[in-house]
Formats: structure tokens, sequence, C-alpha cells
């Protein structure tokens, strides 16, 4: 973007009628928007270059938050991202606070004359543009283009700085016990699985029966090594459990580094990358990364499958020193030998010993990589960046829609096929693939393979006869037994153990209830909590709550904290006449009816001013109701 005119040469399109918008209560034109900086994001979520420049979106949003309006024009490469929840769960994924467009009819992106993804336009304050920008790196460019447009218009008193109201898409979603869990492992030894918990930031360790033993991360975002109580990760993926030496290898994938967890000494440390970006592929020791999403040890090597640079990497474990093992850095689905040929954001790798097998999942692909660093790339299902489908048959016709997970095991891989939202199987002899598990659409649902459902599966590995699956949009871990032929849930053990890091998106929702009267001959207080429709108290997990009065005089609390198995809890109390604040802290742990595994936690702390009288009701319930799912 250079020779940025402020007045503009052409009036920018506005959004055309019907289409569906989140993050925002209602529909947004260009006209309701004239005083407000406008930069158009268009972007599809499958995409590596999108994901990179929301960090950038987020510091212009933050800088210019009177002045700017960004606007996300999501406008899908695959067909699962046309559908507006898919989009909206990715909202949600990446934390975006700005309003988003499902231009999924691409009438925006032609009325823009648009040709590739992430591609920004600036829009100044009276509805005209001013310049057009494709490609990643985008900050110091907007941010002084932004900046010489606010004070331009500033000047002219054309700059509208009143808040635009927003409707996150966030705060209708109910808090998880995972979020977006992402790559999962297991130890046939150890009895032991352990995945990323990726928007909670952390690494979780549970037994085969679901018993959370373990939690690596503190829960907020950071590059932080230390103890598994102190340590930060920022939205990990891959996960590589390597018994013999007690060590968990991490893909740290928004930090752009490689993280080693040591279970013997209870620390993590940073091997490779230092929370930046990689502007440019650098081998050697100490270099920055980009977007390492899943990798696999073999030997001495630990594999990468780098998404960023479409490539994959090798970090000598005894070295440090991380390279290039394949792929030359253009996005493509060309085979050849390791460094000539192109990969298309690889993310997801496994190995039966003897070759690599990855998941590049722009060109919806398994391939195959030689160890020999003078080997070859093969595909084995695959055919171009355009080319996908949902196609059992030989591998000439098959088809895949952006599959993410691969998983090898007594001759075949294992696919999870995300946006096909299946597990696949791909015979290494026969060359066919075959669906196991999954109808296609997205959803929950259990039972016989056939009509069971998933919902953009990513990770996945194969324990004690199982297939376990990390099911990214449902926040759960499935399990697919290839004997009985049946998909179901993972149950949580001990959930509470989740809750010493439990991620940002579950903070506690403070409610200021009217002042209420009561007589000092009351012994107690009632709190009726109403949980959301269809849904009950968790009997696996201690719900509980925590009482306290701001003046003990008047209200001497003298059990603080009750475990809550009824939606009525009694709070035993002496009162003496006067005026305090009852504050009560609720921690609830409660499932879907029938649907035991979909297990929610959530906060709620209640302020309540209370006034004794000799007078009053010798009775006061205190209504709490929980709203979300």
């Amino acid at each position: 973007m250079s020779g940025l005119q402020l007045e503009g040469t052409m009036d920018a399109p506005d959004f055309p009628a019907g289409l569906e918008w989140l993050n925002t209560p209602a529909p947004l034109s260009l006209d309701r928007l004239r005083g407000k900086v406008i930069l158009l994001d268009f972007w599809t979520y499958c995409c590596i270059n999108c994901m990179h420049i929301i960090p950038d979106l987020k510091r212009l949003e933050a800088k210019y938050a009177r002045e700017l309006v960004v606007i996300g024009v999501h406008s899908a490469k695959f067909d699962n991202e046309r559908d507006t929840g898919n989009i909206r769960a990715a909202v949600a994924r990446y934390e975006i606070e700005h309003p988003v467009i499902n231009d999924g009819g691409f009438e925006v992106w032609r009325s823009y004359g648009v040709r590739s993804w992430p591609t920004l336009i600036l829009i100044n304050p009276v509805g005209r543009v001013i310049g057009v920008h494709s490609g990643e790196g985008i900050y110091d460019l907007f941010d002084s283009a932004i900046g010489e447009t606010v004070a331009y218009f500033d000047r002219k008193g054309q700059i509208d700085r009143a808040p635009l109201k927003l409707d996150l898409e966030r705060a209708h979603r109910p808090p998880m016990l995972l979020s977006f869990p992402g790559k999962i492992a297991a130890g046939e030894k150890s009895g032991t699985i352990v995945f990323s918990d990726s928007n909670h930031n952390r690494i979780v360790i549970a037994g085969l029966d679901g018993e959370i033993k373990d939690v690596i991360g503190d829960g907020s975002v950071g590059l932080q090594d230390g103890p598994f109580e102190s340590a930060r990760f920022f939205r990990p993926q891959g996960v590589f459990l390597d018994e013999p030496s007690g060590a968990i290898y991490v893909a740290d994938t928004e930090n752009h580094a490689i993280r080693k967890i040591d279970l013997n000494l209870r620390v993590v440390t940073t091997l490779s990358g230092d929370g930046q970006q990689a502007s440019a592929p650098r081998e050697g020791k100490g270099v920055r990364l980009n977007s390492p999403w899943d990798l696999v040890r073999v030997g001495g090597l630990l594999y990468i499958a780098m998404a960023g640079p479409h490539q994959l990497w090798t970090l000598d474990l005894a070295t440090l020193e991380a390279r290039v093992h394949a792929g030359s850095g253009r996005e493509d689905i060309i085979d050849g030998p390791l460094k000539s040929c192109a990969l298309a954001q690889p993310s997801g790798i496994t190995t039966d010993g003897a070759r690599l097998y990855f998941a590049d999942s722009e060109v919806s692909a398994i391939r195959s990589a030689d160890l020999d660093p003078g080997g070859r790339v093969e595909t084995l299902i695959g055919q171009g960046l355009f080319e996908f489908g949902d196609i059992d048959g030989p591998r000439q016709i098959a088809r895949l829609q952006h599959c993410i997970g691969v998983h090898y095991h007594d001759g075949a891989l294992y696919v999870a096929d995300t946006y096909n939202h299946k597990l696949r199987r791909f015979d290494l002899k026969t060359k066919e693939l075959t669906t196991l598990a999954g109808t296609g659409a997205r959803g929950w649902k259990d039972g016989e393979a056939s009509i069971a459902q998933l919902n953009e599966p990513n990770g996945l590995c194969f324990v004690d006869g199982w297939f376990l699956i990390a099911d990214t949009n449902n926040n759960l871990i499935r399990i697919f037994d290839p004997k009985s032929n049946l998909l179901s849930t993972l149950m949580l053990k001990h959930p509470e153990r989740l809750s010493r890091s439990r991620g940002a998106d579950i903070n506690p929702n403070i409610i200021r209830l009217e002042p209420q009267i009561v007589s000092e001959r009351a012994s107690q207080l009632l709190i009726e909590i109403e949980l959301p429709p269809g849904t009950h108290l968790n009997a696996g997990a201690p719900s509980h709550l925590r009482a306290s009065s701001t003046n003990s005089k008047v209200a001497a609390i003298e059990n603080a904290t009750l475990d809550v198995q009824a939606p009525l809890v009694a709070i035993p109390v002496r009162l003496t006449p006067g005026e305090t604040v009852v504050q009560a802290a609720l921690s609830l742990y409660y499932c879907r009816e029938g649907e035991e595994a979909l297990c929610f936690f959530r906060e709620e702390r209640l302020e309540i001013p209370v006034r004794v009288t000799p007078d009053g009701p010798e009775v006061l319930t205190i209504a709490c109701r929980i709203d979300g799912a």
C-alpha cells in the first residue's frame, strides 16, 4: 500500500442486505459508520496467514479504539467454512472482538475486487477507499496510514469517536471444562493421555478412565518457563509423549516455540523460539519459528509440521539446532526432492519409524516424506489447493476437506478429516480411503459410528485398543472403539483439578442484587440456584459456595464454605439489627440432562445488601439464575 490518498479515489461499496453478522447486535452500513476509519479484513478461518495478522489487528484496535472499526469479511475457501455456526466458533477461538460478516457467497469480496486471503482495505471517514494491502506484516503499514487518516479528518471535524455497540459472540458461550482441545497423545506403559487444551493455554494429563491427573500451565497467555503451576503457553497444539525419557514435547503454536515438559522435575523449558513469529526462515540454534502445529520424535530429532512457512522442520534435541527438512516455502502440492517440493500448511504429523506422514491441510492432502535428507515427498491423497470433497475409495478419487490430524497404526493412516467432521482410515497397502465415524455434518452425538457426530476433530492417537480424538469444536475428547464400532465421549473425572488453571474465558460473573430485608430471628439465608434449562449439577464434581459478610457484627456467617448438592443452599447465620453486604461465591459444575460428558463450569459472585430488622421476614430466599447452555 503506497501513495496513500486520504481523500480517496472511489466510493466504498456498501454491504449487501441479508448477510449474517457476528459480534454486533444488528447489521452495519457504511452510512452508519460515517466518521469512523474502517479497515476491512478479508479472511477465511482455515488460512494460517489470516491467523497471523489477528495480533496486528488487535494492536491497531487497541491503539485507535475510538476512531477505528475493523470489520472481518469472512469469505470462505472451504464449504465447511460457509456455515455461520462454524465461523462463530472460529470467532470465539481466535477471540475476535470486532464485527464479522459471513460473506459465504463472495458478494463483498467481488464488490471490492479482492483476489486473495488475507486482503485488507482501508476506508476513510467519508466512505472512500484509500488503501489496499494483501499478506502479512500489516501493523506498521496500517498504523502509519490510520494515524495519518485520523489526523487529517480530525482537522476537518469529520471523526466520530462515539463507541460502537457490540454484542460479542463469546458472551453467549457457556464456559466448558475444555476450550478447543487441539492434539492428543497417549502412553501404553503409563496408561495416561496428554492433550493440549489450546484456548485455556495449558496441557492436561489424564488417565485412560478420564481422571484428571495433572495440569501444566496457569491458563494465562505467555511464554514462561518454570514449574507446572506457573508456566505459560499460547494456544499450544501438538504434543508428543516420550515415555522412556519422561518428557512431553509441545508445539506451542502461537508462541512460535517448541517446549519441553519434564515430568520428573515438573518443569517446562523452551527448546526453540522466543515468542515472535519468524519473518523469514533461518536455520540454526536460537532461531525464530513460524506456527509449529504438530511434532513427532524419531531418534534424536523432533520432526515439526511448521504450518506457517509450509514446511517440515527438524529440531536436534542434542544441539537444539532447527533446520528445514522438507518444503521450498511455496504453498502448493508439488512432489519431489525434499528441498524443492511444495507443501501447504502441514498441520499434523506421524511416523511408522521408517517414513513421515503428514496432513497437508490447505490442499486437503495426506502426504509422506522420507527421513533421509536426500529423500522425497509423495502425495497419497490430494489434488490441489481448491480440490477437496468427501469421497471414500481408491486414492485417485478419494477426497478429504482440510484434514488436520493423522496417526499411523498397524499399516494404516487414521485421519482427522476436520472439515468433513469425520474419522477416516487410509490403508497403506490397498491405497483405499474409508470412513470410520461421522456423518459429514457437524454435531455431537455418541453411538454407532455411522450415525455418530464430530465437530471439526483435530488430533488423534491410538491406545489400549481405542482411538482417542480431540473433538475441537465440541470441546471434548472422544473415543472410537473399532471392535464395537461405537463412538463415545470421555467422561472427565475430578474436573475440579482443572480449576487452578481455567483460562481467561472463565472469569467470575459479579451479580449485584436488590437490597433485602430479613428478621434478626432468622438462622439461615437461602440461596436458590436456577441452572439453565435441561441441566443439572454434576454429582462427580464438588460444587461449592463460599459466603462472607462485610459487617460480621450484623451477619456472622458460621460456616463459610458449603458443598452444593441441591439447588437450594442454606447459609447458617447469626443476625443483629443493622446493615451489611452478604457476598456468596459460587463454583458450579453442571451437565446437560442425558449428556453427562457435556460438562460446564461457572463461577458466580453474588453481592446482596441486607438490612436486618427486629420485625423483618424470618425466611430470606435469594434467587441466583445461571444463564448459558
